[in-house]
């Protein structure tokens, strides 16, 4: 790998389908790309792809043009990075959401289900009715290991909670169906649902709209998305996207990259809750102890959050 001089680096950002300003994933991914920009002064490309068709003609596009780095965000990339990372072994691939095993390719997933672990104690905490949902974009390993995190946080706390779950859809589209994901919110909060935690980019929006629209809540994914509905969204879960597209960045220009694969979980803060000026009367001091003495645990190993059946993170 040649490391390039410091005044032309200019990494390549590949966003998933949504658009960039999606108040979620891709949104996280464009802010740390930003904060990377800001501190070094370097610009760099980004490219917004309208279907998956997209994802493999613009790796190979940024590949032949010899990009320092190319970073793709989402499990929809999978395929494609492993394709063009192979023909082309001196470029090199940050991919995120995906676990790929070549030498060029660093790949990064996170513990999606301890960040939940800590969401589904807060929807137990909060609940009047004692049901609360869980709406998934696409019905992917990947999702399933948010849904299963916030299981058994709300188990934690209480046993006898009812648990109603939808998934938009199995093709990339349930990322971007506000309104597919909206009926089916609003099918759970006449069901006596009170919290619905959505795990679903985009889609997302539709149950933060139908949270408002109840008088219920929605908890958000990704990004914090507190300031969507400000009393309307308990919490959001943050997966801190953000950090890693700017790490990958720095760590390219510095020349201190490195191919292989990393798991972010609550030890090295790749997810939490969020907890800002739009939620603080919502999640009292009390909750928040509770809060920090199972993150204590579950980073201590005390607590074991399980993934899903044959996973390993990012499969």
């Amino acid at each position: 790998m040649s490391n390039v001089s410091a005044a032309d680096f200019q990494p390549i950002l590949l966003y998933d389908i949504g658009g960039k300003f999606d108040k979620s994933f891709n949104e996280a991914a464009h802010n740390g790309a930003e904060q990377f920009s800001k501190e070094f002064g370097d610009s760099y490309r980004d490219f917004e792809p309208n279907s998956e068709t997209q994802y493999e003609q613009a790796l190979k596009r940024f590949a032949r043009r010899k990009a320092e780095l190319i970073v793709a965000v989402g499990v929809g990339y999978s395929v494609g990075v492993r394709n063009v990372a192979k023909k082309y072994p001196d470029i090199r691939f940050t991919v995120i959401d995906a676990v790929i095993d070549l030498p060029n390719v660093q790949s990064i997933t996170f513990k999606e289900n301890e960040g939940s672990f800590l969401i589904g104690m807060i929807a137990a905490m909060t609940t009047k009715t004692n049901k609360i949902g869980f709406i998934g974009g696409m019905d992917i390993p990947l999702i399933r290991r948010f849904e299963h995190g916030y299981r058994q946080g709300a188990d934690y706390v209480r046993n006898d909670l009812a648990f109603t779950e939808n998934y938009v859809g199995t093709t990339p589209s349930a990322w971007n169906d506000p309104i597919k994901a909206s009926e089916m919110a609003r099918s759970q909060y006449a069901r006596g649902v009170d919290i619905i935690f959505a795990a679903a980019g985009p889609s997302g929006l539709g149950v933060i709209q139908a949270a408002k629209d109840n008088g219920t809540y929605a908890i958000g994914v990704d990004s914090n998305q507190n300031h969507v509905a400000p009393g309307s969204v308990l919490t959001s879960m943050l997966k801190r996207v953000d950090r890693v597209v700017y790490q990958a960045m720095k760590s390219a220009k510095e020349g201190t990259w490195q191919a292989g694969h990393q798991v972010m979980g609550l030890a090295d803060g790749g997810v939490d809750y969020a907890l800002d000026d739009h939620n603080k009367m919502l999640i009292s001091s009390e909750m928040r102890t509770k809060l920090d003495e199972a993150r204590s645990k579950i980073i201590a190993g005390e607590i074991i959050v399980a993934d899903i059946e044959g996973s390993n993170s990012g499969h």
